[in-house]
């Protein structure tokens, strides 16, 4: 169970200061000086990269269904594990949003998340550039798979402890730099199925997408970093 609290802990970490960043800080509540694409990519790359040093020796530090399935397909984790993980990882992720969502609406200025969103991910008409599903659904599984190769790779037997972290949170806030206007950038179910329920609507009715595409992304990752270390002999 230590593992397992430490995932819950980890991810809504995660979610709270990522997700946080753009409801708490972002233009819907009506600061002069709203958190920007910049900025949010860095809450995310940022929140990883704390958890990484702070619980990384426990669990691994996934905070992420998507990467543990990685690490299952990989052969780093157990399927019990990986169920454990997902579980606890998806109960941080909505212990988070309940957080943000409490904060959100305590406010004197009032803030109503159906209208002004929770950092809910989507796409189509009115939502970012406005990508068809297609376009999110290659663009999640690519940048969850791109993100798992790097995960197993620094985190390898051979790689450096001691940069692994950094290395994985700087790639999380290359993914979001490019992706907030995709999708709200998931590549992390539990970080979508989190705020998805305090929304609702057309969050919930796209939320399919931010499941299945970043598990695919995931077991691809997972399968690459297979092929490389059979193909060296690692």
């Amino acid at each position: 169970m230590r593992k397992y609290i430490a995932e819950m802990i980890g991810t809504f970490v995660l979610v709270f200061f990522g997700v946080g960043s753009a409801v708490l800080a972002g233009a819907g509540v009506g600061i002069a000086d709203p958190i920007t694409i910049t900025g949010i990519s860095l809450a995310f790359g940022i929140s990883v990269v704390a958890m990484a040093y702070s619980i990384g020796q426990i669990s691994g530090a996934h905070l992420n269904p998507a990467v543990s399935m990685g690490a299952l397909v990989a052969g780093r984790i157990t399927p019990v594990d990986f169920v454990g993980y997902a579980i606890f990882q998806i109960i941080g992720a909505i212990i988070a949003a309940a957080a943000i969502y409490f904060i959100a609406t305590n406010n004197a200025g009032g803030y109503d998340a159906s209208a002004l969103g929770m950092g809910q991910n989507g796409w189509g008409a009115g939502y970012g550039g406005e990508f068809f599903m297609m376009s999110a659904f290659v663009f999640e599984v690519i940048a969850t798979a791109i993100f798992l190769v790097v995960i197993l790779g620094v985190t390898a037997d051979k790689s450096s402890a001691v940069m692994a972290g950094l290395v994985i949170g700087l790639t999380l806030t290359m993914i979001h730099l490019v992706g907030i206007t995709i999708t709200g950038t998931s590549v992390n179910p539990a970080r979508s199925i989190g705020p998805a329920l305090f929304v609702g609507g057309t969050a919930l009715s796209q939320l399919w997408l931010f499941i299945v595409a970043p598990l695919i992304g995931g077991a691809i990752g997972g399968l690459l970093h297979r092929a490389r270390v059979t193909g060296t002999g690692e």
